[in-house]
């Protein structure tokens, strides 16, 4: 395919809608970590993108597939953008049991996970890290899931032929959903073991 064919209506819409509610996201997280260290903004920006990508468009895909298939949905917004989504992976166009199913886990697990997760962060609350390392178990679970089998039989429902299919829809996109849990799970790691040595060295003192 030509290079700027693959650039049409349908892709502008999805990828301002993207860029609609990265925005939202970062505005929303920025506000709630007024006041809070750059690390806790920045994950506060992620969590409530996570939070409205799980609600607003997994959600929306999720009723659309058990009342039908993307591909017959009446058009509009969300329904054009997973049916330009599907132009790079054709299983999100038409009911398949095992990305319905995932979705749904990712809505309801992963949304409510992340939406408690802000909570506990702004809330300051004991529990934020185990909530955290959960979440992106969740997240990195759900990308494995996603692609991981369907690589083992050759991958015949990708395209991978268009830089827009398979570079920005594929790679980029489902890519954030590992780059970015694999961060929050190495800033538990860091943060447990500093409260570890924290208490060690209480404990130490005590005696």
């Amino acid at each position: 395919m030509e290079p700027g064919r693959d650039l049409g209506a349908s892709a502008g819409r999805s990828l301002l809608l993207c860029s609609a509610l990265l925005v939202a996201g970062c505005a929303l997280g920025l506000r709630l970590g007024r006041g809070r260290g750059a690390a806790d903004r920045g994950a506060l920006a992620w969590l409530c993108y996570d939070a409205l990508v799980h609600f607003v468009l997994e959600g929306t895909f999720v009723y659309l597939s058990l009342s039908g298939n993307i591909a017959d949905s009446e058009e509009g917004l969300i329904a054009s953008l997973w049916k330009e989504y599907g132009k790079a992976d054709i299983r999100w166009l038409h009911f398949d049991p095992n990305i319905v199913s995932l979705e749904i886990f990712t809505v309801v697990v992963g949304g409510f996970l992340a939406l408690f997760l802000i909570y506990a962060i702004v809330m300051e609350r004991y529990y934020r890290h185990f909530l955290q390392i959960t979440l992106c178990v969740c997240e990195l679970y759900g990308g494995w899931m996603t692609f991981f089998p369907e690589w083992l039989i050759q991958s015949p429902n990708l395209n991978t032929n268009s830089w827009l299919y398979f570079w920005v829809y594929l790679v980029f996109f489902n890519g954030l959903w590992v780059l970015i849990p694999g961060l929050l799970l190495w800033q538990s790691w860091a943060e447990l073991k500093k409260m570890h040595h924290k208490g060690t060295a209480l404990g130490k003192k005590r005696w």
